[in-house]
Protein backbone atom coordinates (compact mmCIF):
# COMPACT_ATOMS: atom_id res chain seq x y z
CA UNK A 1 0.00 0.00 0.00
CA UNK A 2 1.18 3.60 -0.32
CA UNK A 3 0.98 5.89 2.11
CA UNK A 4 -1.32 8.76 1.37
CA UNK A 5 1.48 11.51 1.04
CA UNK A 6 3.46 9.53 -1.59
CA UNK A 7 0.21 8.64 -3.70
CA UNK A 8 -0.23 12.19 -3.61
CA UNK A 9 2.86 13.54 -4.64
CA UNK A 10 2.38 10.92 -7.20
CA UNK A 11 -0.68 11.91 -8.89
CA UNK A 12 0.35 15.92 -8.63
CA UNK A 13 3.75 14.74 -10.42
CA UNK A 14 1.65 13.31 -13.12
CA UNK A 15 -0.39 16.23 -13.65
CA UNK A 16 0.31 19.53 -16.09
CA UNK A 17 -0.97 22.92 -15.89
CA UNK A 18 -3.89 23.34 -18.42
CA UNK A 19 -3.81 26.24 -21.38
CA UNK A 20 -4.81 29.57 -21.25
CA UNK A 21 -8.25 30.73 -22.67
CA UNK A 22 -9.61 34.36 -23.01
CA UNK A 23 -13.34 34.38 -22.20
CA UNK A 24 -15.50 37.23 -21.51
CA UNK A 25 -15.27 38.49 -17.46
CA UNK A 26 -18.95 38.40 -16.81
CA UNK A 27 -18.53 34.73 -18.00
CA UNK A 28 -15.87 33.36 -15.68
CA UNK A 29 -17.85 32.97 -12.58
CA UNK A 30 -16.25 29.88 -11.05
CA UNK A 31 -13.44 29.66 -13.12
CA UNK A 32 -9.61 30.49 -11.73
CA UNK A 33 -8.06 33.15 -13.19
CA UNK A 34 -3.85 32.48 -14.96
CA UNK A 35 -2.38 35.76 -14.83
CA UNK A 36 -2.32 38.57 -13.19
CA UNK A 37 -4.72 41.45 -14.27
CA UNK A 38 -3.78 45.05 -13.38
CA UNK A 39 -5.78 47.83 -13.31
CA UNK A 40 -6.40 49.56 -16.72
CA UNK A 41 -7.88 53.09 -15.21
CA UNK A 42 -7.98 54.54 -11.48
CA UNK A 43 -11.44 53.31 -9.70
CA UNK A 44 -12.96 55.51 -8.89
CA UNK A 45 -11.94 57.59 -12.17
CA UNK A 46 -12.28 60.83 -10.69
CA UNK A 47 -12.87 62.63 -7.89
CA UNK A 48 -16.41 62.44 -6.40
CA UNK A 49 -18.63 63.39 -3.34
CA UNK A 50 -20.00 60.79 -1.32
CA UNK A 51 -22.82 62.83 -0.05
CA UNK A 52 -25.51 65.13 -1.41
CA UNK A 53 -24.37 68.74 -0.37
CA UNK A 54 -22.58 71.52 -1.75
CA UNK A 55 -18.86 71.50 -2.94
CA UNK A 56 -16.33 73.95 -1.59
CA UNK A 57 -13.19 75.15 -1.63
CA UNK A 58 -10.72 74.76 1.43
CA UNK A 59 -7.63 74.76 -0.03
CA UNK A 60 -6.36 72.13 2.52
CA UNK A 61 -7.71 74.50 5.51
CA UNK A 62 -10.95 73.75 7.29
CA UNK A 63 -13.34 75.65 6.82
CA UNK A 64 -15.06 77.74 9.56
CA UNK A 65 -18.61 77.55 10.67
CA UNK A 66 -20.96 80.14 9.78
CA UNK A 67 -19.25 81.29 6.91
CA UNK A 68 -21.72 82.12 3.86
CA UNK A 69 -21.41 81.22 0.08
CA UNK A 70 -22.96 81.94 -2.93
CA UNK A 71 -24.43 79.04 -5.05
CA UNK A 72 -23.17 79.42 -8.74
CA UNK A 73 -24.12 76.21 -10.26
CA UNK A 74 -25.20 72.15 -9.70
CA UNK A 75 -23.59 69.15 -10.65
CA UNK A 76 -25.28 66.11 -10.75
CA UNK A 77 -24.28 62.09 -11.61
CA UNK A 78 -22.92 62.26 -14.94
CA UNK A 79 -22.18 65.45 -16.01
CA UNK A 80 -19.10 66.46 -17.28
CA UNK A 81 -16.01 68.10 -16.35
CA UNK A 82 -16.92 72.19 -14.83
CA UNK A 83 -13.97 74.69 -13.53
CA UNK A 84 -15.89 76.80 -11.56
CA UNK A 85 -14.49 80.18 -9.18
CA UNK A 86 -13.18 77.94 -5.80
CA UNK A 87 -15.18 80.93 -4.04
CA UNK A 88 -18.64 79.86 -4.39
CA UNK A 89 -20.24 76.86 -3.76
CA UNK A 90 -21.70 74.38 -6.50
CA UNK A 91 -24.97 71.90 -5.46
CA UNK A 92 -23.55 68.56 -5.77
CA UNK A 93 -25.36 65.24 -5.43
CA UNK A 94 -23.67 61.77 -3.91
CA UNK A 95 -21.79 60.15 -6.84
CA UNK A 96 -21.14 63.55 -9.16
CA UNK A 97 -17.64 64.53 -10.26
CA UNK A 98 -16.07 67.25 -7.87
CA UNK A 99 -15.97 70.66 -10.04
CA UNK A 100 -12.10 71.63 -10.80
CA UNK A 101 -11.33 74.16 -8.26
CA UNK A 102 -13.44 72.67 -5.11
CA UNK A 103 -11.98 70.10 -2.68
CA UNK A 104 -14.50 69.50 0.03
CA UNK A 105 -18.44 68.67 0.63
CA UNK A 106 -20.58 69.91 3.08
CA UNK A 107 -23.53 67.42 3.08
CA UNK A 108 -27.40 69.45 3.18
CA UNK A 109 -27.71 69.03 6.63
CA UNK A 110 -25.10 70.97 7.89
CA UNK A 111 -26.15 74.08 6.00
CA UNK A 112 -28.81 76.40 6.20
CA UNK A 113 -30.81 78.21 3.18
CA UNK A 114 -30.33 81.92 3.11
CA UNK A 115 -31.61 82.53 -0.37
CA UNK A 116 -33.70 80.95 -2.83
CA UNK A 117 -34.62 81.16 -6.65
CA UNK A 118 -37.81 81.35 -8.41
CA UNK A 119 -37.22 77.64 -9.16
CA UNK A 120 -36.85 77.06 -5.18
CA UNK A 121 -33.26 76.01 -5.25
CA UNK A 122 -30.52 77.82 -3.24
CA UNK A 123 -28.81 80.42 -4.42
CA UNK A 124 -27.08 81.14 -0.78
CA UNK A 125 -26.26 79.46 1.98
CA UNK A 126 -24.93 79.31 5.39
CA UNK A 127 -22.37 77.17 6.83
CA UNK A 128 -24.13 75.26 10.85
CA UNK A 129 -20.49 73.19 10.92
CA UNK A 130 -17.05 73.40 10.06
CA UNK A 131 -15.43 71.62 7.09
CA UNK A 132 -13.01 69.19 7.36
CA UNK A 133 -10.07 69.68 4.41
CA UNK A 134 -11.39 66.74 1.76
CA UNK A 135 -14.25 65.75 3.96
CA UNK A 136 -16.89 63.84 1.93
CA UNK A 137 -14.97 63.20 -1.31
CA UNK A 138 -13.83 60.04 -2.89
CA UNK A 139 -10.30 60.59 -4.33
CA UNK A 140 -9.58 59.20 -8.06
CA UNK A 141 -7.67 55.38 -7.57
CA UNK A 142 -8.43 55.93 -4.10
CA UNK A 143 -9.98 52.22 -4.44
CA UNK A 144 -7.68 51.14 -6.73
CA UNK A 145 -5.10 53.08 -8.60
CA UNK A 146 -4.27 52.33 -12.24
CA UNK A 147 -1.32 50.24 -12.83
CA UNK A 148 -1.89 47.98 -9.50
CA UNK A 149 -3.05 44.65 -9.10
CA UNK A 150 -6.32 44.18 -9.70
CA UNK A 151 -7.18 40.38 -9.51
CA UNK A 152 -4.23 37.63 -8.86
CA UNK A 153 -3.09 34.43 -10.95
CA UNK A 154 -4.76 31.82 -8.79
CA UNK A 155 -7.35 33.76 -7.94
CA UNK A 156 -10.94 31.52 -7.80
CA UNK A 157 -13.31 33.94 -9.80
CA UNK A 158 -16.51 34.71 -7.18
CA UNK A 159 -19.24 37.53 -7.66
CA UNK A 160 -17.35 39.99 -6.20
CA UNK A 161 -14.15 39.98 -8.63
CA UNK A 162 -16.36 40.21 -11.32
CA UNK A 163 -17.92 43.38 -8.98
CA UNK A 164 -14.37 44.53 -9.66
CA UNK A 165 -13.59 43.65 -13.11
CA UNK A 166 -17.07 45.25 -14.74
CA UNK A 167 -15.93 48.70 -12.37
CA UNK A 168 -12.85 48.57 -14.52
CA UNK A 169 -14.10 48.12 -17.97
CA UNK A 170 -12.42 45.09 -18.20
CA UNK A 171 -14.21 42.81 -21.14
CA UNK A 172 -12.23 39.57 -21.01
CA UNK A 173 -10.07 37.68 -18.44
CA UNK A 174 -7.33 34.72 -18.69
CA UNK A 175 -8.33 31.60 -17.84
CA UNK A 176 -7.20 28.27 -17.11
CA UNK A 177 -8.88 26.03 -19.18
CA UNK A 178 -11.41 23.19 -16.60
CA UNK A 179 -9.86 19.88 -17.30
CA UNK A 180 -12.12 17.31 -18.82
CA UNK A 181 -13.31 14.67 -16.95
CA UNK A 182 -15.53 11.38 -17.81
CA UNK A 183 -17.28 9.55 -14.92
CA UNK A 184 -18.15 5.92 -15.39
CA UNK A 185 -19.85 4.01 -12.61
CA UNK A 186 -20.08 0.63 -12.78
CA UNK A 187 -21.66 -2.28 -11.24
CA UNK A 188 -25.11 -4.16 -12.25
CA UNK A 189 -27.02 -3.15 -9.27
CA UNK A 190 -27.29 0.37 -9.97
CA UNK A 191 -30.07 2.23 -11.50
CA UNK A 192 -29.85 5.52 -12.52
CA UNK A 193 -33.94 6.44 -13.12
CA UNK A 194 -35.00 7.53 -9.87
CA UNK A 195 -38.75 6.79 -11.28
CA UNK A 196 -38.14 2.98 -11.87
CA UNK A 197 -38.48 0.49 -9.07
CA UNK A 198 -36.01 -1.40 -7.67
CA UNK A 199 -35.72 -5.05 -7.91
CA UNK A 200 -34.35 -7.29 -5.55
CA UNK A 201 -30.29 -6.35 -5.45
CA UNK A 202 -30.89 -3.20 -6.76
CA UNK A 203 -29.66 -0.06 -5.75
CA UNK A 204 -29.79 3.56 -6.67
CA UNK A 205 -26.54 4.98 -8.10
CA UNK A 206 -25.92 7.71 -5.91
CA UNK A 207 -22.22 8.28 -6.94
CA UNK A 208 -22.65 9.87 -10.29
CA UNK A 209 -24.91 12.70 -9.52
CA UNK A 210 -22.49 13.38 -5.92
CA UNK A 211 -19.30 13.13 -7.90
CA UNK A 212 -20.56 15.22 -11.40
CA UNK A 213 -21.61 17.74 -8.90
CA UNK A 214 -18.29 18.02 -7.36
CA UNK A 215 -16.09 17.97 -9.95
CA UNK A 216 -17.90 20.94 -11.76
CA UNK A 217 -17.70 22.66 -8.33
CA UNK A 218 -14.02 22.24 -8.12
CA UNK A 219 -13.34 23.25 -11.61
CA UNK A 220 -13.77 20.19 -14.32
CA UNK A 221 -15.82 20.17 -17.00
CA UNK A 222 -17.81 16.45 -17.01
CA UNK A 223 -18.00 15.48 -20.64
CA UNK A 224 -19.04 12.23 -20.26
CA UNK A 225 -21.13 9.98 -17.51
CA UNK A 226 -22.52 7.16 -17.88
CA UNK A 227 -23.62 3.63 -16.21
CA UNK A 228 -21.55 0.37 -17.15
CA UNK A 229 -22.64 -3.48 -15.81
CA UNK A 230 -20.07 -5.47 -14.57
CA UNK A 231 -18.97 -6.17 -18.17
CA UNK A 232 -14.90 -5.68 -19.65
CA UNK A 233 -16.25 -5.49 -23.08
CA UNK A 234 -19.16 -3.14 -22.13
CA UNK A 235 -16.39 -1.22 -20.01
CA UNK A 236 -13.79 -0.67 -22.68
CA UNK A 237 -16.49 0.40 -24.64
CA UNK A 238 -17.63 3.07 -22.32
CA UNK A 239 -13.94 4.09 -21.64
CA UNK A 240 -13.28 4.55 -25.72
CA UNK A 241 -16.39 6.78 -25.56
CA UNK A 242 -14.62 8.60 -22.75
CA UNK A 243 -11.79 9.09 -24.67
CA UNK A 244 -13.38 10.50 -27.63
CA UNK A 245 -14.95 13.20 -25.60
CA UNK A 246 -11.77 14.48 -25.11
CA UNK A 247 -11.61 13.25 -21.13
CA UNK A 248 -8.15 14.34 -19.73
CA UNK A 249 -9.27 12.28 -16.76
CA UNK A 250 -11.30 9.11 -16.21
CA UNK A 251 -13.15 8.24 -12.95
CA UNK A 252 -14.64 5.23 -12.59
CA UNK A 253 -16.96 4.13 -9.20
CA UNK A 254 -16.23 -0.05 -7.98
CA UNK A 255 -14.55 -2.87 -9.57
CA UNK A 256 -11.52 -2.17 -8.38
CA UNK A 257 -11.05 -4.58 -5.19
CA UNK A 258 -10.33 -8.04 -4.78
CA UNK A 259 -13.34 -9.47 -5.86
CA UNK A 260 -14.32 -11.76 -8.83
CA UNK A 261 -16.17 -9.15 -10.63
CA UNK A 262 -13.17 -6.45 -9.66
CA UNK A 263 -11.93 -6.44 -13.10
CA UNK A 264 -10.65 -2.57 -13.89
CA UNK A 265 -7.19 -3.32 -13.02
CA UNK A 266 -7.12 -6.09 -15.04
CA UNK A 267 -8.64 -4.60 -17.76
CA UNK A 268 -6.01 -1.71 -17.26
CA UNK A 269 -3.26 -3.47 -18.02
CA UNK A 270 -4.36 -5.36 -20.75
CA UNK A 271 -4.69 -2.05 -22.42
CA UNK A 272 -1.41 -1.12 -21.79
CA UNK A 273 -2.22 1.07 -19.31
CA UNK A 274 0.52 2.07 -16.44
CA UNK A 275 -0.83 1.52 -13.05
CA UNK A 276 1.11 3.43 -10.81
CA UNK A 277 -0.27 3.01 -7.54
CA UNK A 278 -3.24 0.57 -6.49
CA UNK A 279 -4.36 0.89 -2.30
CA UNK A 280 -3.56 3.47 -0.39
CA UNK A 281 -2.85 3.12 3.31
CA UNK A 282 -6.20 5.05 4.23
CA UNK A 283 -9.41 4.48 5.13
CA UNK A 284 -12.40 3.97 3.69
CA UNK A 285 -10.90 4.26 0.06
CA UNK A 286 -7.66 1.90 0.36
CA UNK A 287 -8.71 -0.07 -3.12
CA UNK A 288 -8.10 3.78 -4.92
CA UNK A 289 -6.02 3.16 -8.16
CA UNK A 290 -4.47 5.49 -10.21
CA UNK A 291 -3.25 4.65 -13.59
CA UNK A 292 -2.33 6.44 -16.59
CA UNK A 293 -3.53 5.67 -20.04
CA UNK A 294 -1.40 4.40 -23.32
CA UNK A 295 -2.65 8.15 -24.88
CA UNK A 296 -1.43 9.71 -21.60
CA UNK A 297 -4.93 10.14 -20.39
CA UNK A 298 -5.31 9.74 -16.50
CA UNK A 299 -7.15 7.04 -14.59
CA UNK A 300 -8.71 7.23 -10.97
CA UNK A 301 -10.07 4.03 -10.12
CA UNK A 302 -12.92 5.15 -7.09
CA UNK A 303 -14.33 2.06 -4.59
CA UNK A 304 -17.76 1.91 -5.13
CA UNK A 305 -18.91 2.60 -1.40
CA UNK A 306 -20.12 6.31 -1.68
CA UNK A 307 -18.11 7.93 1.11
CA UNK A 308 -14.97 6.05 -0.18
CA UNK A 309 -15.24 7.47 -3.19
CA UNK A 310 -15.87 10.75 -2.41
CA UNK A 311 -13.12 10.69 -0.13
CA UNK A 312 -10.93 9.46 -2.97
CA UNK A 313 -12.29 12.38 -5.27
CA UNK A 314 -11.61 14.95 -2.46
CA UNK A 315 -7.84 14.07 -1.45
CA UNK A 316 -6.23 12.84 -4.76
CA UNK A 317 -8.65 13.83 -8.03
CA UNK A 318 -8.89 17.43 -6.43
CA UNK A 319 -5.03 17.29 -5.81
CA UNK A 320 -5.07 16.90 -9.81
CA UNK A 321 -7.21 19.57 -10.76
CA UNK A 322 -5.45 21.96 -8.62
CA UNK A 323 -2.13 21.31 -10.46
CA UNK A 324 -4.27 21.44 -13.59
CA UNK A 325 -5.61 24.30 -12.94
CA UNK A 326 -2.38 26.32 -11.71
CA UNK A 327 -2.78 26.04 -7.77
CA UNK A 328 -0.61 25.65 -5.37
CA UNK A 329 -0.71 22.39 -3.29
CA UNK A 330 -3.29 22.61 -0.83
CA UNK A 331 -2.62 22.73 3.24
CA UNK A 332 -4.53 21.26 5.81
CA UNK A 333 -5.72 23.66 8.39
CA UNK A 334 -5.31 22.67 11.94
CA UNK A 335 -7.95 22.48 15.08
CA UNK A 336 -8.23 20.67 18.09
CA UNK A 337 -10.03 17.35 18.48
CA UNK A 338 -13.49 17.41 20.98
CA UNK A 339 -13.14 14.66 21.86
CA UNK A 340 -11.22 11.73 22.54
CA UNK A 341 -10.85 9.11 19.52
CA UNK A 342 -9.31 5.73 19.13
CA UNK A 343 -8.27 4.15 15.83
CA UNK A 344 -6.16 0.99 14.11
CA UNK A 345 -2.47 2.39 13.32
CA UNK A 346 -0.75 2.14 9.81
CA UNK A 347 -4.00 3.67 8.48
CA UNK A 348 -4.60 7.38 7.78
CA UNK A 349 -8.19 7.61 8.83
CA UNK A 350 -10.87 10.71 7.08
CA UNK A 351 -13.70 11.36 9.21
CA UNK A 352 -16.97 13.21 8.55
CA UNK A 353 -16.84 15.91 11.16
CA UNK A 354 -17.93 19.48 11.82
CA UNK A 355 -16.36 22.53 13.33
CA UNK A 356 -17.79 23.51 16.88
CA UNK A 357 -17.44 25.57 19.86
CA UNK A 358 -15.53 24.23 22.90
CA UNK A 359 -16.69 24.82 26.28
CA UNK A 360 -14.28 27.44 26.50
CA UNK A 361 -15.77 29.16 23.07
CA UNK A 362 -12.50 27.98 20.70
CA UNK A 363 -13.17 26.24 17.60
CA UNK A 364 -12.91 22.23 17.65
CA UNK A 365 -13.26 19.79 15.32
CA UNK A 366 -16.30 17.18 16.56
CA UNK A 367 -16.12 13.90 14.57
CA UNK A 368 -19.77 12.61 13.34
CA UNK A 369 -21.55 9.42 13.98
CA UNK A 370 -22.10 7.13 11.34
CA UNK A 371 -18.30 6.49 9.81
CA UNK A 372 -18.70 3.95 7.90
CA UNK A 373 -18.53 4.77 4.47
CA UNK A 374 -22.32 3.10 2.85
CA UNK A 375 -23.25 5.89 5.73
CA UNK A 376 -24.32 9.39 3.48
CA UNK A 377 -26.84 10.91 5.61
CA UNK A 378 -23.70 12.28 8.26
CA UNK A 379 -22.23 13.84 5.80
CA UNK A 380 -25.16 16.31 5.64
CA UNK A 381 -23.80 17.17 9.06
CA UNK A 382 -20.36 17.40 7.86
CA UNK A 383 -18.39 20.61 7.52
CA UNK A 384 -15.16 19.46 7.05
CA UNK A 385 -13.51 16.42 6.79
CA UNK A 386 -10.65 15.48 9.55
CA UNK A 387 -7.83 13.49 8.66
CA UNK A 388 -6.55 11.30 11.61
CA UNK A 389 -2.67 10.53 11.00
CA UNK A 390 -1.57 6.95 10.01
CA UNK A 391 0.74 6.32 12.98
CA UNK A 392 -1.71 7.38 15.91
CA UNK A 393 -3.55 5.14 17.69
CA UNK A 394 -5.07 6.74 20.36
CA UNK A 395 -5.91 10.81 20.12
CA UNK A 396 -6.65 12.45 23.50
CA UNK A 397 -8.87 15.46 23.23
CA UNK A 398 -7.66 18.51 22.44
CA UNK A 399 -5.12 16.70 19.89
CA UNK A 400 -4.70 18.46 17.12
CA UNK A 401 -5.66 17.40 13.44
CA UNK A 402 -5.56 17.98 10.23
CA UNK A 403 -9.01 19.58 8.81
CA UNK A 404 -9.98 20.10 4.84
CA UNK A 405 -13.53 21.53 3.69
CA UNK A 406 -15.63 19.57 2.02
CA UNK A 407 -14.12 20.83 -1.48
CA UNK A 408 -10.66 22.58 -2.17
CA UNK A 409 -12.28 25.45 -3.74
CA UNK A 410 -13.92 26.52 -0.55
CA UNK A 411 -10.20 27.04 0.73
CA UNK A 412 -9.16 29.17 -1.91
CA UNK A 413 -12.23 31.09 -1.51
CA UNK A 414 -11.19 31.70 1.71
CA UNK A 415 -7.81 32.71 1.21
CA UNK A 416 -6.09 29.93 3.39
CA UNK A 417 -4.89 27.74 0.88
CA UNK A 418 -1.18 28.75 1.73
CA UNK A 419 -1.85 30.17 5.00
Amino acid sequence: MSPVPDAQRSVRAACDVQPVERVPAMQSLGRVLAEDVLSPIDLPPFDNTAMDGYALHGGGETIASGREFDVRGEQAAGDGESRVDGQDAWEIMTGARIPDGLDAVVPVEQIEVLDRDTDDRATRIRLTAAVAPGQHVRRAGEDIAQGALALAAGTWLGPQHLLLAAGLGIAELPLRQRPKVALLCTGRELVDDPAQPLLPGQIRNSNGPFLAARLQAAGAEVVLRETVPDDVEAFQQALSRALAAGAQLVLSTGAVSMGRYDFVPPTLSALGAEILFHKVAMRPGKPLLFARLPGGQLYFGLPGNPVSSAIGLRFFVEAALRVMLGLPEERAWRLPLLQATKKKPGFRLYQKARLQLGADGRLGVELLKGQESFKTRPLLAATVWAALPADAAELPAGSPVDIYPPGHELGVHLGVQTA
